[in-house]
């Protein structure tokens, strides 16, 4: 089953998107956060009779609008830890990005022009949590899981090394494309890639990940309690652009595609102003 929040006049609602190119509106739920809120959420959208949206040119909001945590992962890919030039880590890496941060999956990305010198993508596998977590086993981790979802984890490098905490150059305002669907059936080991203005940079397979869904729901829930429509993004593969030589950074009007197989496409143009 694949879910969607789409902007429509005066606000958002959420859909269940069908086989057909169309969408069946989920009524009373203003949006994917507001229904996975709900304990029986699933059967609620699989039972979904509202009026019916075609798809095509449909404005998609971000797939889950106001998570209450985005908790983030650092060198998860081998290929990235390897251009990295770092070791495979024993734990994960967690840092924190923020609502604020979310986009639309097409939407264009507005970066201020003092935070644009050094702006990198990053194609990510996200996680979106469907039940609450604490102290959950890997083995039951995938009860907690709602279903997967495309994010570009849209990089400042000038800020995120200008100390050794990263998350100042992670969380710009509406600079993370995400969507365009919450995909309940997802399965690891398709490709994973990121194009600039039509280049292939990154290309790998999410069974690449150092700790997949499931280690990591168990490593963060005995940290914290995951809450429905909290976001797990669990990292970038090898090609980013600040890995290069000489390195290689977005430009003002170039757009950037995030496709995971199986589950869409994240594709944002870049303005700096």
């Amino acid at each position: 089953m694949r879910l969607a929040t789409l902007r429509i006049p005066g606000g958002t609602i959420a859909v269940r998107a069908d086989d057909d190119g169309s969408a069946m509106t989920i009524n009373g739920y203003q949006d994917l956060s507001d229904l996975l809120a709900q304990p029986d959420w699933r059967t609620i959208a699989e039972s979904a009779d509202g009026p019916r949206i075609d798809l095509d040119g449909a404005d998609f909001a971000p797939v889950v609008p106001r998570p209450g945590k985005i908790v983030c992962v650092g060198l998860n890919y081998r290929t990235h830890i390897r251009e990295m030039g770092r070791e495979l880590p024993e734990y994960p890496t967690l840092f924190a990005k923020f609502a604020e941060a979310l986009t639309g999956p097409y939407d264009d990305v507005i970066v201020p022009e003092y935070a644009a010198s050094e702006l990198d993508w990053e194609a990510e596998l996200a996680v979106i949590i469907g039940a609450r977590a604490t102290r959950v086993g890997a083995g039951d981790a995938p009860d907690h899981i709602a279903g997967y979802s495309v994010i570009n984890d849209y990089t400042m490098r000038d800020y995120q090394y200008r100390t050794v905490q990263w998350d100042q150059g992670k969380t710009f305002d509406r600079t993370s494309g995400f969507g365009p669907f919450l995909d309940t059936d997802y399965q690891l080991g398709t490709r994973i890639e990121t194009r600039l203005e039509g280049e292939v940079m990154q290309s790998a397979t999410t069974d690449d990940l150092v700790f997949g869904p499931a280690q990591l729901v168990e490593y963060i829930s005995h940290i914290v309690t995951l809450q429905p429509g909290d976001v797990i993004i669990t990292g970038t593969t090898g090609g980013v652009g600040h890995a290069r030589t000489p390195a290689r950074y977005i430009r003002n009007s170039e757009t950037v595609e995030v496709t995971i197989e199986g589950l869409g496409t994240v594709r944002n143009r870049t303005i700096v102003r």
